[in-house]
């Protein structure tokens, strides 16, 4: 693909065989303040190659979509913050032709992976049905995604600002496997528990990749989500988190904000209510699901072999 770019060390990891993990980039700019961003993307590529993977940080520069980023990269897309474009499936070629700055989704990331042959996805947390979605129809591209597209994603289970429920149907209509990784509830970010229970529940990285394995050779397309609940001791309490988050959409309602600038309002606002806390699961969740996705991606590389 002409327009794929894809780093040196990301290259000799294909060519030697070398387990990798695609990371995105939208949560370095729209995920939150620098220079905290700058320092959790770092801190998570550390977390992948610690577990023996390789990390791939996915964005769009200079009219190509970048499959693993420089440490200056990233700061220029930790600095730029808001003002970078968030890119969804629908605005990667308008974003390639004005080779503007762009930071993937979670869908544009599982494309770009994809197109790198990089089956495996660490993320904070997906998108999915928003509250309210059958008055505004804004259902999140990353399910679709999720259904079309060879690369499984490991997050923290479904935003909490999102309708976990009609998510999870979704997913299920689309014939997205999800699994909850050594739990018996499906989480909701910041919480390691959404008052879904877990359909699939799983307990090691190898199993996680023999499922995914067997999904594969059997010619089923799309990915599959790995739910993997934050941390506890960095859990947020669900009651107190839910009621954060309530207030936050009804001011995002008033404010008449939605569309792209919805999540990361509602990400922002809510960890000005809760004095930081989120911010502190945000960080956790999303470390700990680069951990994971890391181990699973060499125990898939295993299988391979």
């Amino acid at each position: 693909m002409q327009h794929l770019s894809i780093s040196p060390e990301v290259a000799a990891a294909q060519a030697e065989g070398k387990a990798i993990v695609a990371l995105e980039s939208t949560i370095i700019s729209h995920g939150m303040p620098y220079p905290k961003n700058r320092e959790t993307a770092l801190k998570v590529e550390v977390a992948v190659r610690d577990q023996g993977a390789i990390p791939a940080t996915i964005a769009l520069m200079n009219g190509k979509v970048k499959v693993g980023l420089s440490i200056d990269e990233i700061e220029q897309l930790a600095k730029a913050g808001t003002s970078v474009t968030k890119v969804s499936r629908r605005d990667i070629p308008f974003v390639l032709r004005s080779k503007a700055l762009g930071a993937t989704t979670v869908a544009a990331t599982m494309l770009g992976a994809q197109w790198a042959n990089v089956p495996l996805f660490a993320t904070g947390g997906i998108g999915g049905v928003h509250r309210g979605a059958e008055q505004t129809f804004d259902i999140s591209a990353d399910l679709q995604e999720l259904a079309q597209t060879n690369v499984a994603v490991v997050s923290a289970g479904v935003k909490s600002i999102l309708d976990i429920p009609a998510t999870l149907e979704y997913l299920e209509t689309h014939g997205v496997p999800v699994m909850v990784y050594q739990s018996d509830h499906f989480p909701a970010f910041y919480t390691r528990e959404s008052g879904e229970r877990a359909e699939n529940k799983v307990t090691s990285a190898q199993e996680i990749a023999e499922l995914l394995h067997l999904k594969w050779t059997c010619g089923l397309q799309g990915g599959a989500l790995i739910a993997n609940p934050v941390p506890e001791i960095h859990a947020c309490e669900r009651t107190y988190i839910e009621g954060i988050i309530d207030k936050a959409i009804t001011e995002a309602e008033q404010q008449h904000i939605k569309g792209k600038a919805l999540t990361p309002f509602l990400l922002s606002r809510i960890e000005q209510l809760s004095k930081g806390q989120s911010l502190v699961s945000n960080i956790e969740l999303v470390l700990n699901n680069a951990r994971l996705g890391a181990k699973i991606a060499v125990a898939l590389k295993r299988l391979e072999k």
